[in-house]
C-alpha cells in the first residue's frame, strides 16, 4: 500500500551517490518523515510539523486474521527501525512519540513543530530553502573535494 511505496522511495533516496538534502515545510504525516531522514541531510522549517502515529488502517480494512495484524506489526517495526537508523532518536524515544495520548483528539501519536522535531535528534537542523541549498552547495563541495569530482 501507500506505505510501503513510501517506504521504498525512502531506500531508494537512502541508496543515492549523489548528496542529499531534504526539507520540511508545512506537514510531514506518516511516511514523510522516513523519506525526510533518508536525505544525507534533514532540514525542517521552524513551523514545519511531523505527525508521528502508529500505522493506521485505510479503506475500510479490518484485521480478520492474526496474520494481518503481524504484518502490520512487521511494517510498523521496518518504519520505527528506518527512522532510528536515520536520525539521533532512540527506538524508545520514538515509540514513547508514537504512542502517546493527549496530542491527538481521540487518537495516539504526537506533533512535533520544525525545533522540537530537530531537539529530539529527527531532524538535523532548522531552516528554510536557503539553508537547504547552502548545505546541498556545501555536500557536493566536499564529495567532489574527496573523490575528485561527483560521479
Amino acid at each position: 500500500g501507500d506505505v510501503e511505496a513510501g517506504l521504498a522511495i525512502a531506500e531508494m533516496l537512502e541508496s543515492m551517490r549523489k548528496p542529499t538534502v531534504s526539507l520540511v515545510l508545512g506537514g510531514g504525516h506518516s511516511i514523510g518523515l522516513p523519506i525526510a531522514l533518508a536525505c544525507r541531510y534533514s532540514i525542517a522549517a521552524e513551523t514545519a510539523t511531523m505527525t508521528i502515529h502508529p500505522l493506521r488502517l485505510s479503506g475500510g480494512m479490518i484485521i480478520g486474521i492474526p496474520q494481518t495484524f503481524e504484518y502490520m506489526e512487521k511494517m510498523q517495526d521496518r518504519i520505527v527501525r528506518f527512522i532510528t537508523r536515520h536520525s539521533a532518536i532512540s527506538e524508545q524515544r520514538y515509540k514513547e512519540l508514537m504512542f502517546r495520548t493527549g496530542d491527538l483528539v481521540r487518537d495516539v501519536g504526537s506533533i512535533l513543530m520544525g525545533r522540537e522535531a530537530m531537539n529530539e535528534g529527527l531532524i538535523d537542523e532548522v531552516g528554510g530553502l536557503g539553508t537547504a541549498v547552502a548545505k546541498l552547495e556545501e555536500l557536493i563541495r566536499l564529495a567532489e573535494e574527496s573523490q575528485g569530482g561527483l560521479q
